[in-house]
This record gives C-alpha cells, structure tokens and sequence, in this order.
C-alpha cells in the first residue's frame, strides 16, 4: 500500500494549526491537551515518527515551544515597555512576565506537538511503513 501524496507546506501547516492530521486533515492529532493518539485515525499515519530507539522525537516540539513562548514574551515585554515609558511600571510587568512564561508553555503545548508534526512531514515525507500496523 503506497501513502497518499504529500500535500503542499501551507496546507499542512494549517491542518496541524487546525489539530488534525497534518498528512490527510481526516483524523485529531491528539487524544487529550497532553497526549498524542499513536495514529491518525483516518489514514492510519504514526505520529510517533522516530525509530525505536530513539526516544527524543518531540524535542523539536519541545523546541518550538520554547521559542513561541520567548518570542510572546519579548514582544510582550517590548510592547509594555514603549506603552509605559519613561516609568514602565516594574512589580507588574515582573509579575505578569513570570505568569505569561508559566502559562504560555501549556497552552501552546498541542500546537507545538502538530506543528512539529507538520514540519517533519515536509522534510521526512511519509513512507508506507509509517502506515504499517
């Protein structure tokens, strides 16, 4: 059995945004906030990409985490302090920076899991083995 054709890089960016199958768009990606199902339910792709023996294959999601949530924050951090210049109020943006780089992380957490999918998509296409039962 040979995979379907690989779709476009926008395509599936926006399928993995969407939290489906960023091969086929048919099935969810995750099960829970927190856990990937094992394959995708419509064209039976294995998320978990990597060889048996390796056990890092999120690290780029981890990864891509790490830098969304820097990047919200050094923004944010830009923002407040041009809006509030020449006194940018301290105690709060302390405060409300430590609550945005505990809180980003979770709630970008499934986005950067299908997002990674996506990108390892476009690189590593899918081959029938990653179908096989």
């Amino acid at each position: 059995m040979s995979p379907p054709p690989r779709p476009p890089l926008w395509r599936s960016l926006g399928r993995a945004l969407r939290g489906r199958c960023p091969h086929c768009a048919g099935g969810a990606v995750l099960a829970s906030w927190f856990k990937v199902r094992p394959r995708c339910p419509a064209c039976g792709l294995r998320f978990e990409r990597g060889h048996e023996e390796e056990q890092d294959y999120w690290l780029g999601a981890y990864l891509l985490n790490f830098l969304v949530t820097e990047t919200v924050f050094g923004v944010a951090l830009l923002l407040v302090l041009l809006a509030t210049w020449p006194d940018p109020p301290w105690t709060p943006i302390l405060f409300g920076g430590g609550v945005l780089m505990v809180l980003m992380p979770i709630a970008f957490y499934p986005l950067s899991k299908t997002l990674w999918l996506a990108v390892d998509l476009v690189f590593r296409p899918a081959q029938p083995d990653d179908f096989a039962a």
